[in-house]
């Protein structure tokens, strides 16, 4: 809809900015007012003492699978019953006992599935998998 002047016959396209600017001006006012309320917080010191790094005394073990299917635990080559049965003793005597599998990629899939399967019966409830950034 065009607004008329009757002097001349143009269309008026200016555009009211004031009440842009009020609402705007309230708006600062608001945000003014409320922010120091948002960061309001109870002021405590803490007390200094020595950072210490968290003792780990069972470093994960690592079960490597090569590209023909061989397993060795920490670059002990064994077959899969003595790695049953390392994997077995291990995990019975830590509680937080923890396995990383290194698997080449050429290795088939069941492969890494039977050496999994091992795992899970011999007790590990912790596995995770190591792979290489490229």
């Amino acid at each position: 809809m065009a607004f008329q002047n009757n002097s001349s016959q143009e269309v008026m396209s200016e555009i009211n900015v004031t009440p842009l600017v009020d609402v705007m001006l309230v708006l600062l006012v608001v945000f003014i007012v409320t922010a120091p309320l948002l960061t309001q917080a109870i002021k405590v010191t803490l007390p200094k003492t020595v950072s210490t790094s968290p003792a780990n005394p069972n470093p994960p073990q690592t079960v490597h699978i090569t590209a023909e299917g061989s397993v060795s635990l920490d670059a002990t080559p064994l077959n899969d019953h003595d790695l049953a049965q390392s994997l077995s003793q291990q995990a019975s005597s830590h509680a937080d006992f923890e396995l990383r599998l290194h698997a080449d990629q050429h290795v088939p899939y069941g492969r890494v599935a039977e050496v999994m399967a091992i795992a899970q019966h011999a007790g590990v409830s912790k596995l995770s998998f190591i792979t290489v950034q490229q």
